[in-house]
Order: structure tokens, then sequence, then C-alpha cells
């Protein structure tokens, strides 16, 4: 099923070129527009198998792209894991989809006491295969995240990869999930984990992305940062818990997407049962109107959505918020440098 801001149906597939990734500290400077951004990423050319007209004109922009979210399932075996996401990325990329994300931890269980066992290196076997699926189906891949080993400490990371199949960026988890529910769930990355310093944005013909990972959709600072560096989508690969995936999944990837008027979604491995930690699922697509226009269900499934980056400047039009804001009595701190 292929959805556009909540109409679905069955379609051809758009294109996309190869455009600019920056690994960023934010220097807390309003950026282009979301048609200005696609204009200085590149133009994009005519297929003949897009359901979108565009033109041969290097002035006019791409605006509309189709997202694939991959659910996967995810078991003990590293090497089953990364063949299965090699797989289900082809199938994506088959679909039309330009942009195709992974969940938090595709390559190993969810879990400090998996961590170490499963840690490696980037580059590495994941990281590498990762790299020929972007360049063997031609998109841009965000590549959920895997536990990266380097000078002795571990982090929880997400590549990303162009369609050339280079490493444009990699996004380690800034805000570690250290969670007490009494009676229900008690949880501390930190333990095994260190935390990530950086954000990450990549430049793509449609829009700019940003990438936070699972626990760090909870701090709406970091969204209003990415919406301030121009970001028209954001991608969080999570593996929210029974606990609180019914309770904030959704909610949360409303909020950040209605507070900043743009899309958001978030990637979740498949729900397993017999697991030690126990996924919620239902990964999911909001526009910046806060509606849901595409959602899984708990088992492994690739769902997508047709994003038009008008339809965020209308809404921006519409509701114009981010122009009404009072930076004479408040303002967004920057990132510290």
């Amino acid at each position: 099923m292929f959805c556009l801001d909540g109409v679905c149906s069955s379609g051809g597939k758009s294109s996309g070129v190869l455009a600019k990734a920056k690994n960023l500290k934010y220097n807390n400077i309003m950026k282009q527009s979301w048609s200005q951004q696609a204009l200085l990423a590149g133009r994009c050319p005519q297929n003949e198998h897009s359901q979108m007209q565009v033109s041969r004109d290097s002035h006019i922009p791409c605006t509309l792209f189709r997202l694939g979210l991959i659910q996967l399932a995810v078991t003990a075996n590293k090497a089953d894991n990364v063949k299965n996401a090699v797989s289900r990325i082809a199938d994506a990329a088959k679909n039309g989809a330009k942009i195709v994300a992974l969940p938090e931890c595709f390559n190993c269980p969810y879990g400090t006491s998996y961590f170490a066992d499963y840690a490696e290196r980037i580059p590495g076997d994941t990281s590498r295969a990762l790299a020929n699926a972007a360049k063997e189906n031609k998109v841009y891949l965000v590549g959920g995240s895997i536990p990266e080993r380097e000078n002795g400490k571990l982090y929880n990371t997400c590549t990303v990869f162009s369609p050339e199949g280079s490493l444009i960026g990699k996004y380690r988890k800034m805000h570690l999930f250290d969670i007490n529910v009494p009676g229900r769930i008690t949880f501390k990355e930190s333990e095994v984990l260190s935390a990530g310093n950086n954000f990450l944005t990549f430049d793509t013909p449609f829009c700019r992305v940003g990438v936070g990972i699972c626990y760090d959709m909870r701090f709406a600072e970091m969204a209003q940062i990415y919406c301030k560096e121009g970001c028209g989508l954001l991608l969080f690969p999570g593996a929210f818990n029974m606990t609180t995936g019914p309770a904030h999944w959704e909610l949360l990837q409303k909020a950040r997407a209605l507070d900043n008027q743009l899309y958001v979604s978030a990637i979740s491995p498949a729900r397993d049962e017999s697991a030690s930690y126990v996924a919620w699922g239902h990964s999911t697509i909001v526009n910046p109107w806060g509606e849901v226009v595409a959602k899984a269900g708990h088992m492994e499934d690739i769902i997508y959505a047709d994003l038009d980056i008008r339809y965020l400047e209308d809404v921006r039009q519409q509701v114009p918020v981010q122009f009404q804001k009072r930076t004479d009595v408040y303002n967004l701190s920057s990132a510290i440098e």
C-alpha cells in the first residue's frame, strides 16, 4: 500500500539523484526553504515509471518522493539479519522507494547483554553490506542502528549511505535509554553504551533529512534544532517496548511533526514475543498536519508513503507558527560547539 498524505493507492516510482550530506553541529542559522534545498541539491530527471511530472529544466526541483520503512524481524544470527535486511532493501527499491530506512539494532537483538558481543567497527561487515545495498538499489539508505565499537567504547550508531554506496554520515544515539517504570520496565543503556554528541542531516533532491534514534524522539529541542536546520523529514529508527510503545510511540511522532510542521517517521523492529526485550512494532509515517499516513502492524513488513514537500509548505503558510515565534521573548539555544 502506498499513501500520499492520507490518500492510499498503488502507484509507480519516483526518481532521484545523488545529493550531498553533512554531519553537523547546529549553527543557529535559518536554512533555505524546502524548494531551495531541492534546487541546490540538483535537478530531478524524468523517469519513465514516475507518477509525477518533472521538468528537465534544472530550475524545477523535485518535491515528491517515496519513503520506505522496513520493519525487520530480528534474530540472534547477525549474518541472517543482515542478509534479510539487504533483501528487503531491494524489495523497497523495486516498489519505488528513494529513501529507505531500517530499524534500531537491526542486526542483533536489542539489549545491554547483547551490545558488546555484536558490536563492530564502522566500516565493518554490516556497514559494507549496507553500502553495497544502497549502491545496487540506487537509494538513500538510513541503516537503522548497530552496536558500534570504537576506542574501547560502544555506541548505538546509525549509518547513512548515498545511492552511490558512499558513507555520507553516521549518527550516534545522543540520549541514552535509561528509564525505570516500577513493576513494568527498567532499562539502562548507559550501563554499556556511550552517548554521541553530534547531530546528523543529509541533503537529497527532495528535502533535507534529520536523523535520531529511538529515545531521542522524546526530546523536543532536538527536533526543533533539526527544523531550524531546514529539515523536511525526521527519521527515528527505534525500538519502543510493550509499556512505552502503546502509550507514547505514535503520540511522540505526532507531537514532533506537529510542533515543527514536517514529516516524522519511526522505524521499529518487528515484534518477537519470545525476546528478552519485546519491541512494539507499528512503524509509522506522520505528515506535517500530525496525521498518520502509513502504519505497520507488529509483524515484519515494509510500509510506504509518497511525501510531497509542497504539502509541508502549504501547512506552514496556513498555520504560520514557524514565523510567529516570539524570539524577542524566548529563543532556542544552539548546540554546544
